[in-house]
C-alpha cells in the first residue's frame, strides 16, 4: 500500500515540496516499525539508508576508541536522521537506538543523488538539518569546556524539553524515557554528579523526578541555573 502523502506534508523535511512531488518521493520509501531499545543502525556500519522518524523518539550513541558513550543527541518526530550520505560520508557516525516503540521511513541511499536533482527543497532541508546540528555539537563542544556542570546540565534539560517537552499539570515533562546515566552521558560528568544535582534540584521545586522520567516545573529557575544567574540556596 502507498504511503499517504499528508503523513508528511506539514514536515519542515518537505516544505517547498509540491504534492505530486511528496507522492514522488515517498514512493522510494519503506517504512519500519522498531520496538522500544532496539538498534536501527550501528556506529561505523556501512550506511546503506537515510531516515525519518514518523513517530516516537531515537537516541543517538557515539562510542570513542577507548568505550566511552556519548549520547550525542535525541531525534524527534518528522525529522531526518542516519543522512552520512548527503556528507559524503560511507559509514554511520554514530549508533541509533529507538527510545520507544518508533515508526521510521527508510530510502535506500542509491536514491539521494536522484531525489536531491529531481527536488531539490528535499535536498536543502536536508542540509539544513545538518547545518543546524553541527551549529548544536558546536554549542554543547563549548558548553563542555567553558561552563561548570551544574551550567551543562541545566542547558540539555532545557534544550531538551525546548524540542520534546509535553506540559502537564505539574510542568513540562521531557515526552520520553531518560535516564541520569543518559544526562551524564550527554553532559560528560557522572551519574552520581547527577543524581546529586537533580535531588538538588527537586528539593529546591526547580524538576521533579521518576522512573527515566523529569519534568522541569520551574523553567525560569531553570534558565537562571544555566546562565549562572541563580543565587545559591542558603
Amino acid at each position: 500500500m502507498p504511503l499517504d502523502r499528508s503523513l508528511i506534508s506539514s514536515l519542515p523535511a518537505f516544505s517547498g515540496l509540491a504534492g505530486e512531488d511528496m507522492d514522488a518521493i515517498l514512493s522510494r520509501a519503506r517504512s519500519s516499525r522498531f520496538a522500544k531499545d532496539s538498534e536501527i543502525f550501528a556506529q561505523e556500519e556501512e550506511a546503506k539508508s537515510f531516515f525519518l522518524l514518523l513517530s516516537g523518539h531515537i537516541r543517538v550513541v557515539r562510542t570513542s576508541a577507548e568505550g566511552h558513550q556519548v549520547v550525542a543527541r535525541y531525534i524527534n518526530e518528522g525529522e531526518l536522521f542516519g543522512i552520512a550520505v548527503a556528507m559524503g560520508k560511507t559509514t554511520y557516525p554514530a549508533t541509533a537506538f529507538a527510545a520507544v516503540d518508533c515508526v521510521v521511513l527508510s530510502w535506500p541511499n542509491s536514491a539521494w543523488a536522484d531525489l536531491q536533482a529531481r527536488f531539490p527543497a528535499f535536498g536543502a532541508n536536508a542540509y539544513r538539518t545538518i547545518g543546524a546540528r553541527l551549529q548544536e555539537t558546536q554549542t554543547q563542544v563549548m558548553e563542555m569546556s567553558t561552563q561548570q556542570v551544574e551550567q551543562r546540565i541545566a542547558h540539555a534539560l532545557l534544550r531538551i524539553v525546548s524540542q520534546s517537552g509535553r506540559k502537564t499539570s505539574e510542568g513540562i515533562e521531557i515526552d520520553f524515557p531518560i535516564t541520569r546515566q543518559d544526562i551524564a552521558e550527554m553532559t560528560g560528568t557522572t551519574l552520581h554528579t547527577v543524581s546529586r544535582l537533580l535531588s538538588a534540584w527537586e528539593d529546591q521545586g526547580i524538576v521533579r523526578g521518576g522512573r527515566q522520567k523529569v519534568t522541569v516545573t520551574d523553567p525560569h529557575a531553570l534558565m537562571l541555573v544555566a546562565e549562572n544567574r541563580r543565587k545559591k540556596p542558603v
